[in-house]
């Protein structure tokens, strides 16, 4: 199956686990879970949760450990959380503030998790243990995932 028929088979799957969940971090488990599951390039999908508008903290996720605490201040997920927009790093040696969660981690993508009412949820995190690993279908299709959050 080609990528774009792996999204729209994806979306389909979490419009319906998600459609009547009002819990937060339920969504962000099923999320993860899915997206590490549909990708094989995919080696640590997670959620850091923004907790008091200066500081990420470790949400749901599916791989190897994760950070446990990120500042807006530092790395790509805190870049993401200050700015509020898609990072994409297809080399994370080549980026000086990197936080390096895994040492097998080559390039990242983090994608900011804002409602309707422009509250920052969190960001979405995808590591890849391959050098540029994300392409432009996967930087289109992520920050679809937002649908998921934008009503309460």
């Amino acid at each position: 199956m080609d990528k774009p028929a792996v999204y729209e088979q994806l979306f389909s799957g979490l419009d319906a686990l998600c459609a009547d969940e009002p819990d937060v971090i339920a969504r962000m488990a099923t999320i993860a879970c899915e997206l590490y599951h549909a990708f094989d390039h995919f080696d640590w999908v997670g959620f850091y949760r923004n907790i008091d508008g200066q500081c990420l903290k470790i949400g749901p996720y599916q791989g190897s450990h994760g950070c446990l605490v990120i500042p807006f201040t530092k790395g790509v997920c805190g870049a993401c959380a200050r700015e509020r927009r898609l990072q994409h790093v297809p080399d994370v040696d080549a980026v000086a503030d990197h936080i390096a969660c895994s040492s097998t981690t080559r390039s990242e993508v983090v994608v900011p998790m804002i409602t309707e009412t422009g509250e920052l949820v969190g960001v979405l995190d995808i590591d890849s243990n391959t050098l540029d690993a994300f392409d432009a279908i996967d930087l289109q299709e992520l920050p679809k995932i937002n649908r998921y959050f934008e009503a309460p």
